[in-house]
């Protein structure tokens, strides 16, 4: 019985099927070359005797973080200022038991260093309301400057930029931890 297939056919065949299999193994390796953006989220909650709650999204840009917030049930015209602190604990916040704000551990060392979990002021409107998003470029989503698994509190007073280290913001009146 003569073969079905002459040697040219068989190495078109043969080609065709290689093509294919290439073509399907390689369609899955898109996934890895697509641009991943890095995010995290945290939902606020008021801390005891307050109000204020809402959301807040993180997203790592080649800028810095830029950290958008939808918070509601603020004092009307009100300005508070936004901080990422060291511990990622909710639970128990009250004046004396805050954890400090995020410093990297070699930035400890000098007393007037800024704080890396500083992200600034927010402004309510007349309504209580505050929307809108602050790009901070001394934190990350990943490695040393990392800000996963931390707690963001949005306080009473706003940051006085023109302040020395330490500041006093006044008591966190909502507070959420940073997750994945």
């Amino acid at each position: 019985m003569k073969d079905r297939f002459d040697g040219r056919a068989k190495r078109v065949w043969f080609a065709v099927c290689a093509m294919a299999a290439c073509s399907v193994m390689l369609s899955g390796c898109g996934i890895l070359f697509q641009n991943h953006e890095k995010r995290a989220d945290a939902q606020l909650k008021p801390t005891p005797g307050n109000t204020a709650r809402g959301s807040i999204t993180l997203i790592e840009r080649a800028d810095g973080v830029q950290v958008t917030y939808n918070l509601t049930d603020l004092a009307p015209n009100s300005d508070h200022a936004l901080e990422v602190h060291e511990r990622g604990d909710c639970i128990a916040v009250t004046d004396q038991d805050t954890s400090p704000v995020f410093v990297l551990q070699s930035d400890r060392r000098h007393p007037n260093a800024r704080l890396e979990g500083e992200l600034g002021n927010i402004h309510a409107d007349a309504t209580g309301a505050a929307t809108g998003f602050i790009v901070a470029t001394d934190v990350s989503l990943d490695g040393v400057r990392s800000v996963i698994s931390r707690a963001i509190m949005l306080h009473r007073e706003a940051t006085d930029p023109y302040a020395m280290y330490p500041h006093n913001v006044g008591p966190a009146i909502a507070c959420g931890v940073i997750r994945r």
